[in-house]
């Protein structure tokens, strides 16, 4: 619930704001939102995923972006997912900074600050976005994968524990092994 006191900023204040900071934000229902910076193991897990996914789709309509992307919903969110994948033109919204409307599919990789958010809200907010097929939540102390695909009108969840398993990312057409993701990983405990 807003407080009284708290102010309802606007799209264009927010734009602002992207603007004249180094820092990322997140905009929705007129809040904005500073990102946080990401742990060595995060980095290194949204690197691995943005390597395998870029090397994977050369030659298709498909490329993949790492987190400097912002992407925004039918709802109103506007954010930098980890990793996303547009297939064929680029859709832009049409709004003062660079925004695609158009991923197939987006990635986060979670920490404590954002599990919750992750897999609860912004799910929901992503699931109005009408091209998403797919989409992975990515633990970073652990070998953890949960993969949600859009099949008919449900989405599906399949989760992944184990470094030897396959992800199929149907609307992509790709395989990648969980050990590419987590190439490199030391899985820093906090």
């Amino acid at each position: 619930m807003r407080r009284a006191t708290q102010r309802h900023y606007t799209l264009d204040d927010y734009f602002s704001v992207e603007e004249m900071s180094e820092v990322k934000h997140e905009y929705y229902d007129g809040e904005i939102f500073a990102l946080a910076g990401a742990s060595l193991d995060h980095n290194q897990i949204t690197g691995n995923l943005f390597a395998f996914l870029k090397n994977a789709l050369r030659g298709t309509s498909c490329r993949a972006f790492a987190s400097d992307l912002r992407i925004c919903t039918p709802s109103g969110l506007y954010t930098y997912p980890d990793v996303a994948v547009i297939c064929g033109e680029i859709k832009l919204s049409g709004d003062r900074l660079e925004t695609v409307t158009n991923p197939v599919l987006l990635a986060e990789v979670l920490s404590d600050s954002t599990r919750d958010y992750d897999r609860g809200d912004k799910f929901t907010l992503y699931r109005t976005i009408p091209t998403l097929r797919e989409y992975l939540l990515i633990e970073q102390d652990e070998v953890f994968i949960e993969h949600f695909s859009l099949e008919g009108d449900e989405w599906r969840k399949r989760e992944y524990r184990q470094a030897e398993d396959l992800l199929w990312l149907s609307a992509i057409k790709v395989t990648i092994p969980a050990a590419e993701i987590y190439d490199g990983v030391e899985f820093r405990r906090r």
